[in-house]
């Protein structure tokens, strides 16, 4: 089996209260050396204005013509228009005193506005700060006063909201630009306050063509990333121009190297956040490449006709998205008849023996490509080549049907904001990497550090731990918060909190969370995400968010159950009653429990796993109830605050149980 890392430094023992760490390794592409950011890069916008000089012409940025209410096919605006305006809101940016080194604010959906916006902070030496679409207004007035931002982009939509604000963050904001108009109504309110409104038209035509930029530096801070964290207030992220450059550099070398970079021929369908480092720094890859990006209407219900309608040739999706879409494929193959399920899963099983003998993708089942997974390609629109997950583990399934059936390479990443997206990647068609996140980028290293107290030991034969990384693209500490960057970045390593497993082939394979573990009161430790990822894969399950208090020796559950699953259940065994009953029902929700549990025992569990009680909760975990953060990640914290009476029922439903 070939090895795709290579030691750099050797393990170290523990000592004191630091505990032991595993050798350091790098990707066997960086073996002489950590990528370095090339001579005359200075900021993303050398990115962006060198393809403009490549691509005038070509589509930059697109977006569906409504017309009548209808979305029609997609119009397009060319690098060099695309360019035009970004120098245009530059130079009315400057305008308003707003000079290189301060913070500008981008609030809203991915659109064309969205780039735009950023790039022409890129071109003056100014740092953006991303708003996530479905932060509320809390969060949003925090970040506006923490990171003193005095000039704010936002789609129109979202004007009520940071109008809703400006009362308390008058003292840093003067300037709203709207993505589209603003009414005589929102300017009033907004001047009350000292603070001047402009539409998107008014604001371009404000700029000049002719002024001169100013000069940028690698070390100049490129963008503060806020990231929502599942408790207290968001940490704004600090990354500089060199770190964001060098991670689409990288993304870019491994491209060369292991499949075909990016072109001016590739499209991108923008849907991911462009709030998130993982979607922001993939479309600057596609600018700097020259590709072109069409946005989605940023409504969940056209998605599907949007990525039809464009026919993207690289789509990034996340665990999420991609476990919608399996579920959705299976659902309408067993449907299709027994015969129809013969033929698929025979397709399938000689085309997975031939990907897991190593043979390519596009060589391991041509022919049946052709006859029967050309059905499933077409629904990502026919013409993808790379697709991308990154954001959180995809489940191994998902991904092996993904690999199967999308006659496309699929590459699975791990990256945090911190280490400016992707910090591990597996490589394209190498199907031993399926189920890890692959080998650390270009410009990073990592090492795994032990966590004694969770049995972890980064120096077994089957080396677990911490992962730790440094290098090139991680981020120079959080905004005013120096005490959290000590947390985090220790003699220059940053502990991640996630907690990775080597493979034989120098894989990382995540396989838990260092933070969410709690202690039962016999002792024992319980790694919850491991769990509920365990839980999960219950068929009834939408979603579940398991608990255990230190004063108690066993777990209980929330689980937001598969309302039909529930409903053909209680038909087919004589249980009466709208939803609502049932979900109360006690032999639903001992059905339920059993069913976890049986899914539990078929992957060993151990009895202190077990669940006990579970409550059903009709209603998904939500932003509204501020139960998840904006990457789905369940708030802890928040569940616990929300549904406490209902945790206490289920303790004392348990013990009576007992009795």
């Amino acid at each position: 089996m070939s090895v795709y890392t290579v030691k750099v430094e050797d393990s170290r023992e523990a000592a004191g209260e630091m505990p032991s760490a595993g050798p350091v390794y790098r990707s066997i592409y960086a073996k002489d050396g950590l990528m370095e950011l090339p001579p005359g890069y200075d900021s993303p916008w050398d990115f962006f204005s060198e393809s403009v000089k490549r691509n005038p012409k070509n589509p930059a940025l697109g977006r569906r013509q409504v017309i009548d209410g209808k979305a029609g096919g997609y119009s397009w605006i060319s690098y060099q228009d695309a360019y035009n305006s970004a120098i245009k809101v530059a130079s009315a940016i400057r305008s308003r005193s707003v000079n290189p080194g301060d913070r500008c604010g981008i609030y809203g959906p991915n659109c064309p506005e969205w780039i735009i916006s950023m790039e022409a902070c890129n071109s003056n030496g100014i740092t953006y700060v991303p708003l996530y679409d479905t932060l509320g207004a809390n969060a949003v007035e925090y970040i506006i006063n923490h990171a003193e931002i005095s000039l704010v982009f936002v789609q129109d939509k979202k004007i009520p909201a940071i109008l809703s604000c400006v009362p308390n963050c008058s003292s840093n904001l003067k300037t709203i630009v709207s993505f589209g108009n603003i009414s005589e109504s929102q300017r009033k309110e907004a001047m009350e306050h000292d603070v001047d409104c402009f539409s998107w038209e008014e604001f371009v035509s404000m700029g000049s063509l002719e002024d001169e930029l100013p000069a940028k530096h690698k070390t100049d801070i490129c963008t503060i990333m806020y990231t929502s964290g599942t408790t207290g207030e968001p940490k704004g992220v600090i990354l500089s121009n060199a770190a964001f450059m060098s991670e689409v550099l990288s993304m870019h070398q491994l491209l060369v190297e292991t499949d075909k970079p990016g072109t001016e021929e590739d499209t991108y369908f923008s849907f991911l956040p462009l709030a998130h480092i993982f979607d922001q720094i993939i479309e600057t890859y596609c600018i700097f490449r020259g590709s072109s990006i069409g946005f989605w209407q940023a409504d969940i219900r056209y998605l599907i006709e949007d990525l039809l309608v464009l026919k993207p040739t690289i789509f990034c999706g996340v665990p999420r998205v991609y476990d919608r879409i399996y579920t959705g494929i299976m659902a309408k193959i067993l449907a299709g008849g027994t015969v129809r399920k013969a033929l698929f899963d025979f397709a399938y099983n000689y085309k997975l023996r031939n990907l897991e003998k190593g043979i390519q993708q596009d060589k391991s089942a041509p022919l049946l490509d052709k006859l029967v997974f050309d059905k499933i390609k077409q629904g990502f629109g026919g013409r993808v080549r790379l697709m991308l997950s990154g954001a959180a583990p995809l489940p191994k399934h998902v991904e092996e049907f993904l690999r199967v059936t999308c006659c496309t390479v699929l590459s699975q990443g791990y990256g945090l904001t911190e280490s400016c997206g992707g910090c591990f990647t597996s490589i394209a068609n190498v199907y031993s990497m399926i189920g890890t996140v692959g080998v650390p980028m270009t410009t990073i290293e990592a090492r795994l550090e032990s966590v004694p107290e969770m049995g972890y030991d980064a120096l077994s034969s089957m080396p677990r731990g911490e992962i730790c990384l440094r290098g090139n693209t991680l981020f120079s500490g959080y905004h005013k918060r120096e005490d959290l960057t000590n947390d985090v970045l220790v003699n220059g390593w940053f502990h991640t909190g996630d907690i990775g497993e080597w493979q034989v082939d120098g894989a990382m394979k995540i396989i838990d969370r260092k933070k969410n573990i709690f202690k039962l009161s016999q002792g024992e430790y319980v790694a919850v995400e491991n769990i509920e990822s365990t839980y999960s894969r219950c068929p009834l399950v939408t979603a579940i968010w398991v608990y255990g208090n230190s004063f108690e020796s066993f777990l209980v559950a929330v689980v937001v159950p598969d309302r039909m699953a529930i409903e053909e259940w209680a038909a087919k065994n004589n249980e009466s009653g709208d939803y609502e009953s049932l979900r109360k029902n006690s032999n639903v929700r001992k059905y339920v429990l059993d069913e976890l549990n049986s899914e539990a025992r078929n992957n060993k569990l151990r009895g202190f796993e077990m669940l006990k009680a579970v409550h059903l909760e009709p209603v998904p975990f939500d932003f509204g109830r501020d139960l998840i953060t904006p990457t789905f990640k369940l708030k802890r914290q928040q569940l616990l605050k929300h549904y406490k009476d209902c945790i206490d029922k289920l303790y004392a439903e348990a013990k009576a149980s007992k009795k």
